[in-house]
């Protein structure tokens, strides 16, 4: 019996795993998720401004791609707080290599705090050394 998986596009790892989170908003919906934020209210209020209707794609996406898991809090009306599974917390190392390639190549780019992210208010302080918190730390 073959147990292989039909790939979309090729077996390419690469290829496949943009396939999964490679849009515009996948990572900073895990990155906020690394950050703390558990709830759609607290992803929806990050300053990327991100559409609900497509916060709402992007949860369900995430969630069949078994990169985070839904829990309900509240029954009436029904609301979910949001969880990384494994998979998604293994995402953290690749989010931290896109902070490092930023500062490096992109000038004037900050790694964000969890605060920083939420606050669409307040710029961030334009510093090279600002660090990402939460599950966005350098692993020895």
């Amino acid at each position: 019996m073959n147990n292989r998986k039909a790939f979309p596009r090729s077996p390419c790892a690469l290829a496949n795993s943009l396939d999964l989170v490679g849009d515009r908003w996948s990572l900073l919906v895990v990155r906020d998720l690394l950050q703390g934020k558990h709830t759609y209210g607290e992803l929806a209020d990050s300053r990327e401004g991100i559409p609900t209707n497509i916060l709402a794609d992007r949860l369900k996406r995430l969630e069949a791609a078994g990169i985070l898991i839904k829990a309900p809090y509240q029954e009436r009306p029904v609301r979910y707080s949001y969880t990384l599974t494994q998979k998604g917390k293994d995402l953290g190392n690749v989010l931290l290599a896109f902070v490092r390639w930023g500062t490096q190549h992109i000038p004037g780019t900050v790694a964000m705090t969890a605060g920083q992210a939420t606050s669409k208010a307040s710029a961030p302080a334009k510093t090279a050394t600002a660090q990402p918190r939460a599950g966005l730390r350098a692993r020895k």
